[in-house]
Order: C-alpha cells, then sequence, then structure tokens
C-alpha cells in the first residue's frame, strides 16, 4: 500500500479556504469593529455597557452554544432567511457572517482600550486648529490608536483561523466550501492520518507563536518602546 503524501491539493484547498475567511472576516470586523469601538470609548451610559457586554458574550459563551443559535438564525426558517430569499448556514457567506459575530470581541476591545487609552486632549486640540469632528477622527484619533487597530486585526485573523466549535454548526465542513483548518484537523485525528493532523497542527501552533510574539513587539511600540 502506497503512503499518501503529507501535502495534497485538497489540503491546501483548506488552507487557502481558511486564509480566505479569516482575511475577509478580518476586513469586515475592522469596518465594523473600528466605528463600534470608538462610539463605545466615547463616555459612559447604560446602554453602552450593554452593547459592550453582547459584544463581549463569544469570549465566555461555549463556542458551541453560539454556534447553535446562529445555526438558528441562518436556517430555512429563520427572518433573516425570509429576508434575503436564501439561507446562509453551510455557505462560506455563512461562515463569514458567523466569524464575524464570534470573532467580534477580539477586535473592538483592543481598539477601544486604544481609544479610550488616547484621552480627549488630541481632539481638543484638533477642534482648536478648526478639523471638523470627522476629520479629526481619521487625522488624529486613528493614527494614535493604529497600534491597538494592529493587534485588534491579529487576534481577529488569528481567532477566525483557530475556531472550530462555531465553523462546524454552521458549516458543517463541506469539502471546498466550509471546510477549514480546524476542522480538517478533527478529521484527521478520527480517521488516524496523525502526520497530517502534525502538519497541520504544527502550522497552527508557529502562527500562535508569531501571533503573540507580534502583540508583545506591539505592546512595547504602545508603551512607549519601554524593554
Amino acid at each position: 500500500m502506497t503512503a499518501s503524501p503529507l501535502f495534497d491539493a485538497a489540503m491546501i484547498e483548506t488552507i487557502l479556504l481558511t486564509l480566505k475567511l479569516a482575511g475577509i472576516t478580518t476586513v469586515v470586523l475592522l469596518l465594523v469593529g473600528t466605528p463600534l469601538a470608538w462610539w463605545l470609548a466615547q463616555g459612559g451610559g447604560l446602554w453602552k455597557e450593554v452593547v459592550a457586554t453582547v459584544v463581549a458574550l463569544p469570549i465566555v459563551l461555549p463556542p458551541t452554544v453560539l454556534g447553535f443559535y446562529l445555526l438558528i438564525a441562518m436556517g430555512p426558517h429563520s427572518p433573516l432567511t425570509g429576508l434575503l430569499g436564501r439561507q446562509l448556514s453551510f455557505t462560506f457567506t455563512g461562515l463569514v457572517l458567523g466569524s464575524v459575530v464570534y470573532s467580534l470581541p477580539f477586535v473592538v476591545n483592543p481598539i477601544r482600550n486604544a481609544f479610550e487609552a488616547m484621552g480627549p486632549r488630541p481632539l481638543e486640540a484638533a477642534a482648536t486648529l478648526r478639523a471638523a469632528p470627522l476629520d479629526a477622527f481619521f487625522s488624529v484619533a486613528l493614527p494614535l490608536a493604529s497600534p491597538g487597530i494592529m493587534t485588534g486585526a491579529i487576534l481577529g485573523f488569528a481567532h477566525t483561523v483557530g475556531e472550530f466549535g462555531v465553523v462546524l454548526m454552521i458549516g458543517g465542513g463541506i469539502p471546498g466550501r466550509t471546510k477549514v483548518l480546524s476542522v480538517t484537523i478533527f478529521d484527521y485525528v478520527e480517521t488516524l492520518q496523525w502526520p497530517k493532523a502534525h502538519v497541520l497542527a504544527g502550522g497552527m501552533l508557529a502562527m500562535s507563536f508569531i501571533v503573540i510574539l507580534a502583540m508583545m513587539l506591539i505592546e512595547r511600540r504602545l508603551n512607549g518602546g519601554r524593554k
């Protein structure tokens, strides 16, 4: 019997699909999460704390619970399906939507912290120079919060790549459409293809190391380059 190669077309397809999912999700997260983090950082209020709590729920909720409700929300009898005219469960678009929901706190919280650490003085200085609020946001607030935005982007990308429970619930692991790395590793273990599982798991371990190192370097820069 001939041993199967460590890398085959199906594995490469899975890696590319996972990177595509994480890339699209990260872009959507930054577009949605940055204004949301800015709004949350502007003062208190009960409603803002309620919204912040809803955003943070995926951190503590079991992925299967979140995936279960997302599966219902994207199912054939949901209001969302009626509105769109098609169901999103077991589709790549559904995976992107689910990934945005479960990775949202990992992007919003670092950006919110960066905005809050900035304080009101830079914007007050911009206002004295007659800068419009929108202009001050893009020319002052965003550059000052860039370390937090970079941290959020890295965390959002890494969390999307590594998520298992939610993507299995709403994607089902359809090859070429919704089968991502974490689901593939599980399948390799179930079918006793340990060498292939080692290749993918080792790659994700290396990626996690790089993510943590990058975050530490960004944090050091945020703190003024202290060693």
